[in-house]
């Protein structure tokens, strides 16, 4: 535990001559005992607090191939059905592709839907961290926030050590796959970033409680100046990042919940590792299983909302891109991955309070192209989930004989993001957000509601 140096107070000193304030340590309260998440807990179980609901967004960039996942069509002719064969699950009448063995011995603590509709028809994440389809809807000035900035922006933080929304997505080379922002609600509801080389700077090297002070001091009076002039709002998003900049220096939580070295090596084992410095497409995000576990422990932390993207799923053919060979490489890493965390939540406790999403932009095409791959396809695509407190060990919605359309209880993206904002405890028909203009804006486009099957 990092300690913050106080000045020494002859006036007022314990017996062994050490001041009060030399008890502040970063993530502690002193001789006590006693540390702020250990109040908190204290205050939620006393039902002081409402319970901490979390969300873990897992964007699988570049859109991937429903009907070689989790939607196979076995009966369908060679050019459609692919070499992979269904394997049953431990919910009968569930079958999933035979590369998810792990995922098939716990079908019933996930929930499949086969029939999401209303994709883009082009490779923008925005639709995934939003649930809005900006080719169908006009955004408002500033654009549309993604979900984990509405989220900070309605809940707040859940300890002032922890930052509401994390993202833990790598930066893509095609910008449409990088996280949208907060849009309207502006930059004080943007999310925390700890990838790279900031994240040595989440403890205090050496730096005394008084020079801290003094320096928020010097601060304030600079940015009161400025406050003066400045009416475009970004003022007001600096002070929220200078609030949580000390929340998060003066605490170990977030640098303890990064560290992984913290965690027992057996669970770490259980996740997977990828190399983050690697990226399997030059312009997709790196194959990282462990960040998995990382959201787990951000949550655990404190996080209401983790974002995380992971590896590459435009496979449309060719040498480097033989999607069945991709396939064989990727799909078992992603059943590790999925699995260690959904069994995680289910161990500690947290699969009532915890919501797991993972899908991508859209699907691919039923008809295998002469690369040996799958191009585009809006019109149809999966999604999975888990946690939550949902009714898991289900399939919602159905595909044609060919994986090509929807024949029953088509899903949209709004509906999804309604469920998340059900789970989190938010009034969807009571909530608005307000833009630059004044003009209030409902959570979800359409009126959608939560997914009936679901909660």
């Amino acid at each position: 535990m990092l300690k913050i140096l106080g000045p020494k107070d002859p006036s007022r000193p314990f017996c062994d001559g050490v001041s009060r304030r030399n008890f502040i340590r970063i993530g502690g309260l002193g001789a006590a005992g006693l540390s702020l998440p250990n109040l908190l807990q204290l205050e939620s179980r006393a039902g002081i607090r409402s319970s901490h609901k979390s969300v873990i967004l897992i964007y699988l960039v570049g859109g991937p191939p429903h009907q070689d996942m989790f939607d196979l069509k076995p009966n369908a002719p060679r050019e459609y059905a692919g070499p992979h064969r269904p394997i049953g699950t431990n919910v009968p009448g569930i079958e999933i592709c035979e590369l998810f063995p792990r995922m098939a011995k716990r079908m019933d603590k996930f929930a499949l839907i086969r029939s999401v509709v209303g994709a883009q028809d082009d490779h923008d994440a925005s639709q995934c961290y939003t649930g809005r389809n900006n080719r169908a809807e006009p955004a408002p000035a500033g654009g549309w926030p993604q979900f984990g900035s509405v989220v900070s922006k309605l809940r707040g933080a859940v300890d002032p050590a922890t930052p509401p929304f994390v993202s833990l997505c790598y930066e893509c080379t095609h910008g449409p796959y990088n996280e949208p922002g907060p849009g309207m609600l502006g930059v004080a509801q943007s999310s925390f970033r700890p990838l790279g080389p900031g994240r040595k700077d989440l403890t205090l090297q050496g730096i005394t409680y008084d020079r801290l002070s003094d320096r928020m001091r010097l601060l304030e009076s600079i940015d009161r100046f400025r406050r003066d002039a400045d009416s475009t709002g970004q003022m007001q998003g600096m002070d929220a990042f200078a609030r949580q900049a000390m929340g998060v220096l003066t605490s170990s939580k977030v640098a303890e919940a990064l560290d992984l070295s913290k965690e027992d090596p057996r669970v770490v084992a259980r996740y997977g590792t990828g190399n983050e410095k690697v990226h399997i497409d030059e312009n997709g995000a790196p194959r990282v299983p462990q960040s998995f576990l990382v959201a787990r422990r951000l949550v655990e932390a404190g996080a209401r909302v983790v974002t995380v993207n992971y590896s590459k799923w435009d496979w449309h053919g060719g040498a480097k891109n033989d999607i069945f060979t991709r396939e064989r490489e990727d799909f078992p890493i992603f059943d590790q991955a999925m699995t260690a965390l959904v069994d995680d939540l289910h161990e500690r406790g947290l699969d009532k309070d915890v919501t797991v999403l993972a899908w991508g932009e859209f699907g691919r095409t039923p008809l295998i192209n002469r690369d040996v791959g799958r191009d585009h396809w809006p019109r149809v695509a999966m999604a999975l989930l888990a946690g939550g407190g949902m009714r898991c060990g289900q399939v919602i919605g159905a595909t044609d004989r060919l994986g090509g359309e929807v024949e029953s209880r088509p899903v949209t993206f709004a509906e999804v993001f309604a469920t998340l904002y059900h789970n989190l405890g938010i009034n969807l028909s009571s909530t608005t957000l307000v833009d630059a203009t004044g003009r209030p804006h409902y959570l979800v486009e359409g009126g959608a509601q939560p997914i009936a099957e679901l909660i």
